[in-house]
């Protein structure tokens, strides 16, 4: 096991790592809003705080505006006991319940069908182990092949820096794990997932994790920019919007994210966040 100083100051490290990157996410999501020329005000981001009554707590970042529709990024660090119902579940915490947690979540929905929403969480979670775990995806009601392919061409990128031929596999993982089975189809166009990651240097591993964000952080506003202008019509607005409704589905039914915060004593408030704002079903 680690010495307990080493761990604490791993801690501060990652959860650092998580807040800058959700404020460099937000700098980027407004300078887009103030590009765009159309109607309506540029979005700003609100922050509100959380505390958790078990202990620890996040801040919510959530900004409507008339390129994001709704987005919200989200950082979170909290500590406390499993129940015995969870502990079962989570590696290292059978004989000890005890927990640290933070992480970064990021999900955004566009006003644009033709804008792909998207989707990131990176976290670091300690028990009497300590591993990473996290994924991307990007989920478009209306697919172009150059956004998909410059979207995992980035997450590979990230990937094969850390470990050569570790994006097929992490790869592999999303499609299996964004993948709504009542429905029998993906959810998007896939990306990456990981969990449980420690492979025992703890250095290389946290580099891959702020890795993964980083490429997020430079493709996801260039894809953005790329179709915020683009005409749309009633029609495809019609088909972003059930898309939509497959996309709550998945998350309240199959998201470990969502199932992690509820049951560890998040704010539901942050938790549900992902849900967009405006969904529809037939």
């Amino acid at each position: 096991m680690d010495d307990p100083a080493l761990t604490e100051a791993r801690k501060v490290l990652a959860a650092e790592w998580f807040a800058a990157l959700r404020d460099r996410l937000c700098a980027a999501f407004e300078a887009i809003e103030d590009a765009h020329d159309g109607p309506g005000e540029p979005g700003r981001f609100e922050r509100k705080p959380w505390t958790r009554e078990g202990g620890g707590g996040g801040v919510m970042a959530i900004m409507r505006g008339r390129v994001f529709e709704k987005v919200g990024v989200n950082v979170s660090t909290v500590h406390g006991t499993f129940s015995e119902q969870f502990r079962k579940q989570m590696p290292g915490a059978a004989e000890d319940p005890r927990f640290w947690a933070s992480g970064v979540s990021l999900v955004a929905h566009m006003r644009s069908p033709l804008v792909p929403a998207a989707h990131i969480n990176t976290r670091h979670i300690v028990t009497t182990l300590g591993w990473f775990g996290g994924g991307a995806d990007l989920n478009p009601s209306h697919p172009r092949p150059d956004d998909t392919r410059d979207f995992h061409a980035a997450l590979e990128a990230a990937c094969e820096a850390y470990q050569p031929g570790c994006y097929a596999e992490y790869k592999r993982w999303a499609d299996e794990y964004f993948f709504i089975p009542h429905r029998g189809h993906a959810r998007g166009e896939g990306g990456i997932f990981f969990d449980d990651l420690a492979s025992g240097d703890w250095e290389r591993d946290f580099a891959f994790t702020q890795g993964v964000g980083t490429a997020f952080l430079d493709v996801f506003p260039r894809l953005v920019r790329r179709r915020m202008a683009e005409p749309w019509t009633e029609a495809m607005r019609a088909r972003q919007l059930e898309h939509r409704g497959r996309y709550a589905e998945f998350n309240l039914v199959y998201d470990r994210g969502t199932k992690f915060g509820l049951m560890t004593g998040g704010n539901p408030e942050a938790v549900l966040m992902s849900l967009p704002p405006v969904a529809t079903w037939q």
